[in-house]
């Protein structure tokens, strides 16, 4: 007789992540780990709702890349309230739009002054210069994703209009230059305008826990396969941290992460936090530029 057991019903326990930039985040129907893997997907997209376990997972990476040689940088454009907590293992958090294109701008020039220094060792990406030359990896985090994008009136749009140009250069760019994206979001929907939608077709790694509306689910999934859409539409209220997972070998599944709560996320950026390199130190050899120039370069 054959007993069937769900292998997602119970995920307690959160492994240490020994290989860079890649987390064992928690546990795939299958019954094998789900794991974020940087290197080979470099930018996800992470929806869900409150409550649906969006934020546990952002906790699970927090924990999983915090003893790692990266830098983290967060948007948090909800006044710093989810992130403010982990800023001792952050390099940067902005906390507000004119925060965030600052940020963003910075991000930019790294990743053009990443690319000369590519350029002039023949190497194709950061991975192929001498270990003393490569600058450090750095992980971006953002929450809520729509704020980058909401406009209250008129006269944010041209800020907008930046922020969404940098970010996109980022996720275009970054992968070879050891800058990756992990984009969260309650709501992601086309009427943010056209800067999502092209962010989301450079995240090949896609996650959509439950979400309240429709749209979110099938921007985050829809264009990848649609039995993959009806799952994430599908899955319950009282099964927190569940998602659909897709990324860029073409298959999805459902998937578990492990329970993180926020304290052990606090206690690990404490913990870790003599590996914060600051920002200025990161950002220091960079030199004067107009950050408009380089997003439309």
């Amino acid at each position: 007789m054959a007993t069937m057991r769900d292998p997602l019903v119970k995920v307690d326990h959160l492994p240490a992540s020994p290989d860079l930039l890649k987390v064992t985040v928690g546990r795939l129907e299958t019954g094998k780990s789900w794991v974020v893997d940087f290197r080979t997907v470099p930018h996800w997209l992470n929806a869900g709702a409150t409550q649906s376990g969006k934020s546990n997972l952002a906790n699970a990476l927090i924990v999983g890349l915090a003893p790692q040689p990266v830098a983290l940088v967060g948007f948090d454009l909800k006044g710093g309230v989810e992130f403010t907590p982990y800023s001792p293992r952050l390099s940067a958090l902005a906390t507000d739009r004119t925060e965030s294109l600052k940020l963003l701008d910075d991000l930019v020039g790294l990743m053009i002054d990443r690319m000369g220094l590519c350029r002039q060792a023949a190497a194709r990406n950061i991975w192929q210069l001498p270990p003393a030359l490569r600058p450090v990896p750095i992980v971006v985090l953002v929450d809520e994703l729509a704020e980058l994008y909401l406009m209250a009136d008129k006269s944010e749009k041209d800020e907008i209009a930046r922020t969404s140009t940098a970010l996109l250069r980022v996720a275009q760019l970054g992968r070879a230059f050891g800058i990756y994206l992990f984009c969260c979001g309650q709501r992601i929907g086309s009427d943010l305008g056209p800067g999502v939608t092209a962010l989301r077709a450079q995240c090949s790694g896609r996650i959509c826990h439950r979400v309240n509306d429709p749209e979110t689910a099938t921007m985050t999934l829809g264009d990848l396969d649609p039995a993959a859409l009806a799952s994430a539409r599908a899955i319950a209220a009282e099964t927190p941290g569940v998602a659909i997972v897709a990324s860029q070998d073409g298959q999805w599944y459902r998937a578990r992460s492990f329970y993180v709560s926020e304290h052990t996320a606090e206690h690990a950026a404490k913990t870790y936090a003599h590996l914060a390199l600051p920002w200025d130190e990161i950002t220091a050899h960079l030199p004067d530029y107009d950050p408009s120039e380089l997003i439309d370069a």
